[in-house]
C-alpha cells in the first residue's frame, strides 16, 4: 500500500528512539507533503512528494491522503476492558455527590465488579471485551495492556487472563497482559491482608508463571487498599516469576507508590493525580515511564496529575485511557490526548508523543510501534482534511479518524 500526498506524516522518530524524557516530548518530527510506503505488515519507506521513487509512480494500490495527516496508532497502556458489566448506577450516586470512597465502603466499587465477574462466563467476558477493544481500534489505538483484578480469587484472575491470551489471539494488535490481582482485598480477606497477599503469592502466581498468562505485575498501593509494604512483597515474588511490575500509584494521595516502583524499576507507575517534590524528584532520575490518566480524573472530578512538573524535572511521561466500568468508561485515546492538552497543558506535541511513542514504550512495544520508523508496524490512522495537527485534540469530542490501518490492511472491523 502506497499512501501519496499526506499534508503531514506524524511522529517520524529515528528508530532506535524508544522514549522520550521532559524537553524532548515538546519535538514531535513532522515530514510534511510526503509519501508513505507501507509492505508486509510493515512500514517499508517515505520520503517527500518531490522525490518519489520511479518504481512507486503506478503502484496498484494507492491511497490518497491530500490535506490529512498520517499518524502512528494510539497506545494505550493502562486499560481494564475486561469486565463483566457496566456500573452505571455507581455513575448516578457520584452525580449525587457520593465519592470515591463512599461507593466503595457501601459495597461499589471494585468489589462490585468482583461480584460480577465471579458469575460470568469466560465466553462472555471474551465477546464484551472484544466489543470494547473494537471500538477503541475505530478510535485509532493499535496496542494495548489489559489488566485483570476485578476477580480477587484464584479462579477469576485465571479467568480474566485467560480471556486476555484469547483477545491476544483474536486481534491482530500488539497486547499485554496485567496480573492486578492486588486491586483491592476481597471481603473475607478484609482484616488479614497477609492471607490474600499469601494467596497470590503461593497459589496464583506459580499457574500464572506456568501457564505464560502475563507480562506484568501490578498493584494498588494507595491508602486503603495495599500498603507500601504489601507492594514491595508482591512485586520482590512476582520478579521471581519474571513479572515485570507496574504499579497503580498517588491516585488519592501521595502514597509512596511512586518511590516502591522506582525501586523496583518498574516500567511504569500510573495516575499521580497526586504529586510532589519527591515524586518528582524519583521520577527525573529513573527509567519508570508516568502515566498519565486524566480522562479518569474527568470522570472522577478529582485533580489532575501535574503533567507541566513531570516534564520540567525531565521524567518520561505517558498518556493511556484507564478504560474501566467504574471510573473511566471511555476507551476513546482522542478524547484523552484533548484532555492532556486541555486539563494538563501539554503541547498538542507532547500530548501526542506521550500516547504513541511513549504509551509504546510503557508495554515495552516502542521498538514495534509508536512512531513512524522503517521496519515498525503499519499501525496507523489517517485523519480527515484538517487544517493542522493541533486541531486534533482541539476538536474535542468529535472524531477526527477518517481510516484506520493496522498491519499495512485497511481496517473494517
Amino acid at each position: 500500500m502506497l499512501i501519496i500526498n499526506i499534508k503531514g506524516l506524524v511522529g517520524v522518530h529515528p528508530k532506535e528512539k524508544l522514549v522520550l524524557r521532559g524537553s524532548e516530548m515538546a519535538n514531535l518530527p513532522l515530514l510534511e507533503n510526503a509519501w508513505l510506503l507501507l509492505e508486509g505488515g510493515l512500514i517499508k519507506d517515505f520520503g517527500t512528494m518531490d522525490n518519489v521513487p520511479s518504481s512507486l509512480l503506478h503502484f496498484p494500490s494507492t491511497i490518497d491522503a491530500s490535506g490529512k495527516f498520517v499518524c502512528p496508532s494510539w497506545c494505550d497502556s493502562h486499560t481494564h476492558i475486561v469486565f463483566a458489566a457496566p456500573r452505571e448506577e455507581e455513575f448516578v450516586m457520584k452525580i449525587a455527590g457520593k465519592t470515591y470512597e463512599d461507593i466503595a465502603a457501601a459495597g461499589g466499587g471494585i468489589l462490585n465488579s468482583a461480584r460480577k465477574l465471579e458469575l460470568a462466563t469466560e465466553d462472555h467476558l471474551f465477546e464484551s471485551a472484544s466489543l470494547r477493544l473494537k471500538d477503541m481500534i475505530k478510535q485509532g489505538t493499535g496496542a494495548v495492556e489489559i489488566k485483570s483484578g476485578y476477580g480477587l480469587t484464584v479462579e477469576s484472575e485465571l479467568k480474566m487472563l485467560r480471556v486476555i491470551k484469547r483477545l491476544k489471539l483474536a486481534f491482530n494488535i500488539p497486547i499485554k497482559a496485567t496480573l492486578l490481582a492486588a486491586h483491592a482485598y476481597p471481603t473475607a480477606y478484609k482484616n488479614d491482608h497477609q492471607g490474600y497477599i499469601k494467596l497470590i503469592i503461593e497459589e496464583l502466581l506459580p499457574i500464572v508463571a506456568k501457564e505464560g498468562l502475563a507480562d506484568y505485575m501490578d498493584a494498588f498501593c494507595e491508602k486503603g487498599f495495599f500498603a507500601v509494604e504489601e507492594t514491595d512483597q508482591l512485586l520482590t515474588a512476582a520478579a521471581k516469576y519474571g513479572l515485570k511490575p507496574k504499579i497503580h500509584a498517588n491516585q488519592l494521595s501521595v502514597s509512596g507508590g511512586v518511590q516502591i516502583g522506582v525501586k523496583h524499576h518498574a516500567v511504569s507507575v500510573d495516575h499521580l493525580e497526586e504529586t510532589d517534590e519527591d515524586v518528582l524528584q524519583a521520577l527525573s532520575n529513573s527509567d519508570t515511564i508516568a502515566t498519565l490518566l486524566p480522562s479518569c480524573s474527568f470522570y472522577l472530578n478529582i485533580p489532575f496529575a501535574n503533567a507541566r512538573g513531570l516534564l520540567n524535572a525531565n521524567a518520561p511521561v505517558a498518556l493511556a485511557t484507564d478504560y474501566n466500568p467504574g471510573s473511566t468508561p471511555s476507551g476513546n485515546m482522542n478524547f484523552v490526548v484533548s484532555l492532556g492538552c486541555i486539563k494538563l497543558k501539554m503541547l498538542p506535541e507532547e500530548a501526542i508523543n506521550a500516547a504513541t511513542l511513549n504509551g509504546a514504550a510503557a508495554m515495552e512495544l516502542s521498538k514495534e510501534v509508536g512512531s513512524i520508523a522503517i521496519g515498525k508496524k503499519a499501525n496507523l490512522f489517517i485523519t480527515r482534511a484538517i487544517p493542522s495537527l493541533a486541531f486534533l485534540p482541539y476538536s474535542f469530542g468529535q472524531s477526527q479518524i477518517e481510516m484506520v490501518i493496522l498491519n499495512g490492511e485497511i481496517y473494517n472491523g
